[in-house]
């Protein structure tokens, strides 16, 4: 079994320091691991999430820091609250350099259950977003000369997992979301990349696996270990980073090798 890297031995990319980074989701689970990654390097992060508690738990866990990061209170599904924040914060701050498009929802359900409303709102909820906060985000990063956009897709759907329909199709979706940005936002020097992560240990999975059931994932990796939010931060460090410069357009799995 492998273990995790103690936060001291990560790596720390100078060119992140000072770089301003929005995340959707960043509350909890993978979303609060990449609040916390960049916020290491010296960012200066912006997070969206509709869990009060859980962000100003964060938020309070950070504070001691050089540049805690700034919390606010968002229903994703609302695009024009959603691009006027957006906006807000760029007037205040400046343009973001980094737009890490994490939020999502997997709840369970079957086909038969799904109808019109459940259809648009788990596609609210799990893929408009990400174009919206991205068409929000594009013309500063134009400006200054370039960006970063992260689009967080699923494992779930390589793996056609049972009871995710709705999601699977979004986070498909967002694979496709990411190659049209790469191909649109190359000649603005604006790289969009995608990270696919695998099973990742988060109080919200843990609702849906036993222990019996985690030990059959990691039975199913080709690595032993276990997957944390930090690991998803690694990756997502790297691809936001001048290290990566030239990476864009394409999906990389952090799943040790779940499929």
């Amino acid at each position: 079994m492998t273990t995790t890297l103690t936060r001291d031995l990560r790596a720390i990319y100078p060119s992140l320091e000072g770089k301003r980074v929005l995340i959707t989701g960043g509350g909890s689970g993978i979303g609060a691991g990449l609040v916390e990654g960049f916020v290491r390097q010296g960012c200066d992060v912006t997070f969206f999430d509709i869990a009060q508690a859980d962000s100003e738990a964060l938020v309070d866990s950070l504070s001691d820091g050089a540049k805690p990061p700034a919390f606010h209170h968002m229903d994703l599904t609302d695009t024009k609250a959603v691009q006027a924040k957006i906006a807000e914060a760029i007037a205040e701050g400046g343009a973001f350099d980094v737009l890490i498009n994490n939020a999502a929802n997997d709840d369970r359900h079957t086909i038969d259950e799904i109808t019109e409303d459940y259809w648009e709102n788990r596609l609210n909820v799990n893929l408009k977003h990400l174009f919206f906060c991205a068409q929000a985000v594009i013309p500063g990063m134009r400006e200054q000369g370039g960006g970063v956009i992260v689009n967080l897709g699923s494992i779930s759907w390589h793996l056609a997992l049972e009871g995710l329909t709705l999601y699977q199709t979004a986070k498909a979706a967002i694979e496709g979301l990411t190659r049209s940005f790469a191909r649109e936002l190359g000649p603005d020097n604006i790289r969009s990349v995608c990270i696919v992560p695998g099973n990742v240990r988060t109080p919200r999975q843990l609702k849906w696996y036993t222990p019996e059931g985690e030990a059959e994932i990691v039975n199913a990796q080709c690595l032993k270990g276990r997957l944390v939010p930090d690991d998803i931060a690694a990756m997502a460090l790297f691809l936001a980073s001048a290290d990566a410069r030239l990476v864009t357009g394409h999906t990389y799995f952090v799943d040790a090798g779940w499929r």
